[in-house]
């Protein structure tokens, strides 16, 4: 997979939002992607052919294998790193509807000039109105994607640790046989790693959401306008 591509579409998305999230981008990017691609994806390259069991039988290493590693740790990192990031989506078409909308409203207007369609292009969204409830619930998404792989992780590998032995009497195999996990230590390293870096996503996710929303009442308790809960939830929806 191309993740500058993906680096690139994300961080797009992410000028539209709040420094938390600008720092949220470089915890995903940094100590998810990089680590993902340049140390994991080796330390992973050997886990099939590392996987070693005391038999001979033909087919006895695959299917233990597979019955203790369902899934492999690398593809399920770039699944919840996809799932993770494509929530900023919604906000990409939201921003990209919102410029259709002002490009449409500067022509109605009479107003044609190039530089004025091309500031439209590049100008920074303020997170208010409608687009504030498309960030808000993109958000959400993130954090609920993050909780479901967190306990998927834990499901699949108990305690997040790579046991050195295993034990095994699936079919083919003759009898319980003793499997071997290579480096497991450095597995469960890696695993922790992650899954840390996952967590402190998590946590920034949920400062976001607690900054935008405490900023959005300290603006309706400050406006005189907005004298009820109602109003101010019929402007979020409604305002452009």
């Amino acid at each position: 997979m191309n993740w500058a591509s993906f680096y690139a579409v994300i961080s797009g998305v992410n000028r539209h939002s709040t420094g938390i999230g600008r720092i949220w981008l470089s915890v995903l990017f940094i100590f998810r992607i990089l680590v993902l691609v340049v140390a994991a994806e080796s330390v992973w390259g050997d886990e099939k052919s590392g996987f070693t069991c005391n038999t001979q039988q033909p087919g006895c290493n695959s299917v233990c294998y597979d019955h203790f590693f369902p899934i492999s740790h690398i593809r399920l990192w770039a699944l919840q790193l996809i799932l993770v990031s494509t929530p900023a989506l919604l906000v990409a078409m939201h921003v990209a509807h919102r410029r259709h909308v002002d490009k449409r409203l500067y022509k109605l207007s009479g107003r044609t000039n190039p530089k004025d369609l091309e500031q439209i292009k590049t100008q920074k969204m303020k997170i208010t109105g409608a687009l504030w409830w498309t960030y808000v619930i993109s958000l959400l998404f993130r954090i609920i994607f993050e909780v479901i792989f967190m306990y998927v992780f834990y499901m699949i590998y108990p305690g997040y640790k790579m046991i050195r032995l295993v034990k095994c009497d699936s079919y083919p195999c003759p009898n319980t046989v003793d499997c071997f996990v290579s480096r497991p230590t450095e597995k469960t390293v890696f695993t922790v790693f992650m899954l840390a870096a996952s967590g402190v996503c998590i946590l920034l996710n949920i400062a976001e959401v607690v900054f935008l929303v405490g900023k959005a009442c300290s603006k309706h308790l400050n406006n005189a306008g907005d004298s009820t809960l109602g109003a101010w939830i019929q402007q979020k929806l409604c305002s452009f």
